[in-house]
């Protein structure tokens, strides 16, 4: 899953591909350095952000959607959103995968929508919002917590017609954590696999890896590769990422490796 911010502000890449030209012409560099998903994101949800009006989040995330799949995008095209009306206006101009930080709280009906779609969708952990979900975050039993919320979760979506098979579950990686729940979360990964649901990492460029290796956002390819391939090995099978041809080749000989033992 390739991530297109369409924002001024994402975390790492915030105002590069703004203008909707700019953003049309990477989420189809994307495709062609081998996401299948490309997923578009019009309001940031980096720690601290503040939230975007709906015809904002609108302007910026529509016309992308449509100039890919005008361009005949070779690629699942997916909406990171967590407003029903953004979601719907974008399945009407070519998306096809929902991807909700709030897992479906923030607009209950974008469930009973994604059913109706037949569309897929990822549903993802976070304590707390993101104005506020680094500033103290806590936890008795991480993993037991984070399978509780998902396992409710995609009962929800069951319960509202959404298909298993078109479910994934995020552990929402930086998303109220500090870093050590973070490399907890990755070295004990393989405990979600009791949910039955395809597991979706986004570790790119995040802050705990900059606080492991020193290194600012632009300089955590290698540390975001060795995420991936940890969390590969620990049963993820979908992984959002900034630099997909690097992370791409990395998963290929991670996953060619363990296929030939």
């Amino acid at each position: 899953m390739g991530i297109l911010n369409v924002t001024p502000d994402s975390f790492s890449d915030g105002g590069r591909y703004f203008d909707a030209a700019a953003a049309i012409e990477h989420g189809l560099e994307l495709a062609a350095q081998g996401a299948a998903i490309v997923d578009v994101g019009g309001e940031s949800t980096r720690p601290g952000a503040a939230g975007v009006g709906l015809g904002e989040e609108l302007r910026r995330v529509v016309p992308v959607i449509e100039g890919l799949r005008a361009a005949g995008i070779d690629a699942t095209i997916s909406v990171d959103t967590s407003k029903l009306e953004v979601a719907r206006a974008a399945l009407d101009a070519g998306a096809t995968f929902v991807n909700d930080v709030t897992a479906f709280r923030a607009a209950p009906a974008m469930a009973a929508l994604v059913a109706e779609r037949g569309v897929e969708c990822c549903l993802m952990h976070m304590q707390g919002e993101p104005g506020t979900m680094q500033n103290d975050p806590l936890y008795g039993d991480l993993i037991g917590e984070v399978c509780a919320f998902l396992r409710e979760r995609v009962d929800f979506a069951l319960d509202a017609g959404i298909a298993r098979a078109r479910i994934a579950v995020d552990p929402g990686f930086g998303f109220g954590k500090t870093v050590e729940h973070n490399l907890e979360l990755l070295d004990r990964l393989n405990e979600l696999a009791a949910l039955g649901q395809p597991i979706l990492i986004g570790t790119s460029r995040k802050s705990f890896l900059g606080a492991l290796t020193g290194r600012r956002e632009s300089d955590r390819l290698a540390a975001t590769i060795a995420t991936n391939v940890i969390g590969l090995l620990r049963g993820a099978s979908l992984f959002r990422v900034h630099d997909v041809a690097a992370v791409r080749d990395a998963l290929a000989v991670a996953a060619a490796t363990v296929r030939e033992r």
